[in-house]
């Protein structure tokens, strides 16, 4: 089987939706599959084109069953709307032509979103090679910029979500990460009819709507020593860490950590660290101002993951209200992956809160009360056993449930599905 993937990211991107395209590439090709990647040149770090990949517009590879044509992005900042809007349009407009024109004969398109506009290019590259269209989709565009307030005119909404809709349509196969994800697209697919049990459509012109979760790589990320290059770096002792590790933007109520360290900063036993950079970090570095229990440290290269996240004793998985039910962050299979708890703010009833009851590897409230945020971290401090306990229930879970090999084989099967034309 031939897979042509259209992605944002790729390694040596380190971009999360890289790191996930990446690992079940390699899955793929360990299954026999032949896969062409298109993509960008990496720039997701400092949102620009990586030094050693400058002085091109296009780089093509390729690596036995493996090819990775790169585009340039054409990046801009986060803040700035409408020049990442163009970006992710010329962006596109590469992907498509080279996808339509140069690309061989596929068996499946797999494209991925964000950026939502990647699906238009998938579409066309199955209608140029009569393939069918496997749209994974990370965060659900536009209701997730919408929650979080990064996109407010209702005019722009309206047509994202025309542009959402007529991508649905055109899938074979539309893969979610929860069922949450999973009921937000079957209603807009079939608000009246609704969609049947276990993702099959109701009629057999909807796509098919497929949950299948991120993974955790669990040979990579295991449970580590709490003694580690990391703590030393930063001077965090054998203090109990409460780490967020992650993007420092809108979506995430990083507040809530500045508002426990103010807390706890009588309590020199435990220290709290904001790890990575984002559009929000220098505000909240203004407003941490003066704690001595609050770190900033800036986002670690991949190869360090594992230390991070070993590094901490809880980590917090935190997202605004509204926004549990379009996206998920796939940083949670790789906490319970590294043996550590976890303490959410959350939507209650979403996919993250049903996967920390599941394993046990954690406790999540609900984000609408950040008082239930403040008493539940103050219960897990006071029990430091528990927190061990948790990190083990945790990493038992995604073992058994969301191993790269295991999620390859679904998509692998998927795949195989709407080649035969069997949704």
């Amino acid at each position: 089987m031939r897979v042509l993937a259209i992605c944002p990211h790729f390694r040596p991107d380190t971009a999360p939706t890289g790191r996930v395209m990446s690992r079940l590439t390699d899955e793929l090709l360990a299954l026999g599959v032949d896969v062409d990647i298109v993509t960008t040149l990496p720039w997701y770090r400092e949102h620009r084109v990586e030094d050693e990949w400058r002085g091109a517009l296009v780089r093509r590879e390729v690596h036995g069953a493996l090819g990775i044509t790169r585009f340039h992005p054409f990046p801009a900042r986060k803040q700035n709307l409408a020049a990442r809007a163009l970006g992710f349009a010329a962006f596109t407009a590469e992907a498509a032509a080279w996808a339509v024109v140069r690309g061989g004969r596929p068996d499946v398109v797999f494209a991925m979103s964000p950026p939502l506009t990647l699906g238009v290019a998938g579409w066309m590259a199955a209608r140029r090679w009569g393939a069918p269209l496997v749209f994974n989709i990370q965060d659900i565009f536009p209701d997730a910029a919408v929650a979080s307030g990064a996109i407010t005119d209702p005019r722009v909404v309206r047509a994202l979500s025309a542009l959402e809709l007529a991508t649905y349509r055109r899938s074979d196969a539309v893969t979610v990460l929860s069922e949450d994800l999973a009921v937000n697209v079957r209603a807009k697919l079939d608000p009246k009819e609704g969609i049947g049990r276990r993702g099959r459509p109701a009629r057999p012109d909807r796509p098919l709507v497929e949950v299948i979760p991120n993974f955790a790589d669990v040979t990579a990320i295991t449970p580590g020593r709490r003694d580690t290059a990391y703590r030393r770096e930063h001077d965090l002792g054998d203090r109990t860490v409460v780490m967020y590790a992650g993007n420092v933007g809108w979506s995430q109520p990083l507040g809530l950590v500045i508002d426990a360290a103010r807390r706890h900063r009588h309590d020199d036993t435990v220290v709290f660290v904001i790890n990575g950079n984002g559009g929000a970090r220098a505000e909240l570095e203004h407003e941490a101002a003066g704690l001595p229990n609050l770190r900033f440290v800036d986002f670690q290269p991949q190869a360090r993951l594992a230390e991070v996240l070993a590094s901490a004793d809880l980590h917090l998985v935190l997202l605004r209200s509204g926004l549990a039910s379009a996206s998920v962050p796939s940083k949670l299979y790789s906490i319970l992956a590294a043996g550590r708890p976890v303490l959410a703010s959350v939507d209650p009833r979403t996919e993250v809160e049903r996967v920390l009851d599941d394993s046990g590897g954690g406790v999540a409230v609900d984000s609408a009360h950040p008082m239930a945020f403040h008493d539940a971290l103050d219960t897990l401090l006071a029990d430091r056993g528990a927190l061990q306990v948790m990190g083990d229930l945790g990493r038992d879970f995604v073992e058994h449930w969301a191993s790269p090999r295991v999620v390859a084989e679904r998509y692998l099967a998927l795949f195989s599905r709407v080649r035969s034309g069997s949704r």
